[in-house]
């Protein structure tokens, strides 16, 4: 690559880094793919010196990339919840008597009703998206990063559609199984596209951005839950409808991944000029570029780092209380005395205070150095306070008390993006990068099971 002198005003810098061998999307795109395996690609496009752009120029090409990948990633993780979340709505549409996920021993006064299955059901999906982790997470670091998201997000949603076809528990136990290992993908992925494209100062405010969707489709999917509700005729069950459209969003979405670029040096929606600043600010900001490379100087630094594993055990604690919610929420409502169409409206309270304080708490983080574990730890009172006033409380008819406390058990929705902020915003090195992300989503799969 040749070199010319920067300007003064630095408006030119790109003259600085001008390719041999063409616009960086035809001849040199080709040649970084097969050159990656061996150094970073970043190398291949900026100086061996730092160069200085202007701040306005940072943020337009910043704001370029806040709105090519955050809706994608928003609509994305959504999706992740609410497919998770369904089995919940589904049990209220009859899911348990079709699956037979329930057991009546009718040997004790009075019979008793087992539902150890349906336990069960929830936790396979765990062990699945524990078993693809990190086998998973080596494909996106080896690989292209697009391509690997588009086919496993697509084979997700077709399992997510097979789930119609189940007609046994044992099927049902199968099914959730492999929908965890495709879907282990996705917060891994994502949280390694953040760190590969943003400073550490912005990350936290990103994070939180593609995060509050669990927020969100709760409610969103309380709404369609709400909608199939209605279906009262038609040769399907009413979960099985729920099913087969959560699936056909997902294959939808799998076909967007493909056009996700593998990092800020080859994203097609910027231009060359703008791909240079993009990988300038990562390295002013020492998060650097995501390479393909497997390092095992960084795997060695990561499995010897105890921050890593200090916040992996903070994710398994937190998330015990996530697998009573996302995965039994409209049938703990249920047991106050609500019906079901009340239960599965009873959930936009918890859906919309997760969705704002994941949010406050991104842009707080964002703004005050230093303030993401008082945050952690303020957000953790409401959710102990939630768990105790459903314990103590009376179970009367529509009584107020639980469904309050279980309202505010949403503040894990902060606890949660407050962790996964302090793990992965200290990190540098696309290897070390992938491990920690794993290693949280494994202590997070832990959490969900105990």
């Amino acid at each position: 690559m040749n070199s010319q002198k920067q300007d003064e005003t630095g408006a030119s810098a790109i003259a600085t880094v001008q390719p041999s061998k063409g616009p960086l999307h035809s001849d040199h795109q080709d040649q970084l793919s097969t050159q990656s395996l061996e150094k970073d690609a970043a190398a291949a496009i900026v100086p061996d010196h730092a160069v200085l752009f202007d701040k306005a120029e940072e943020h337009r090409v910043q704001r370029k990339i806040d709105w090519f990948l955050i809706p994608a990633m928003w609509f994305g993780y959504g999706l992740v919840y609410y497919d998770k979340a369904i089995l919940g709505s589904a049990v209220l549409f009859g899911m348990t008597k079709d699956l037979q996920l329930s057991v009546v021993d009718r040997s004790t006064t009075p019979p008793t009703t087992s539902t150890e299955r349906l336990s069960w059901a929830t936790s396979m999906f765990y062990f699945g998206m524990l078993a693809g982790l990190y086998p998973l997470t080596f494909l996106l670091q080896r690989f292209n990063i697009g391509r690997v998201l588009g086919g496993v997000v697509i084979l997700w949603g077709l399992v997510a559609m097979l789930t119609a076809a189940v007609t046994s528990w044992q099927g049902l136990f199968a099914q959730r199984f492999f929908l965890g290992f495709v879907e282990s993908i996705i917060p891994t992925g994502f949280m390694c596209i953040v760190s590969g494209y943003y400073t550490q100062e912005e990350q936290a405010l990103r994070q939180s951005w593609w995060l509050s969707s669990t927020g969100a489709w709760t409610m969103i999917g309380g709404a369609l839950n709400y909608g199939f509700a209605q279906i009262t005729g038609g040769s399907l069950k009413r979960w099985q409808y729920i099913y087969l459209m959560a699936g056909a969003l997902t294959v939808a979405f799998g076909c967007v991944c493909f056009w996700i670029p593998n990092s800020a040096v080859d994203a097609w929606f910027l231009t060359e000029h703008e791909r240079v600043v993009a990988v300038e600010r990562l390295r002013k900001g020492q998060t650097g570029v995501r390479c393909q490379v497997l390092k095992r100087e960084q795997l060695r630094e990561a499995v010897l780092d105890v921050k890593i594993w200090l916040v992996a055990l903070m994710m398994a604690a937190a998330y015990t209380v996530n697998g009573a919610v996302s995965g039994f929420g409209p049938l703990i409502v249920s047991t106050f005395g609500y019906t079901t169409l009340e239960s599965i409206l009873l959930q936009f309270p918890l859906g919309a205070l997760v969705f704002i304080f994941i949010l406050l708490t991104g842009y707080l983080s964002s703004r005050i150095r230093n303030i993401c574990l008082i945050l952690l730890i303020l957000c953790c009172f409401p959710v102990i306070a939630g768990c105790l006033m459903i314990w103590k409380s009376t179970w009367y008819h529509h009584a107020p008390t639980p469904v309050a406390g279980y309202t505010i058990i949403g503040f894990f929705g902060p606890v949660i993006f407050l962790i996964i902020n302090i793990g992965m915003a200290n990190v540098a090195g696309a290897t070390k990068k992938s491990f920690t992300a794993a290693a949280i989503f494994v202590a997070y799969c832990v959490g969900n099971v105990s």
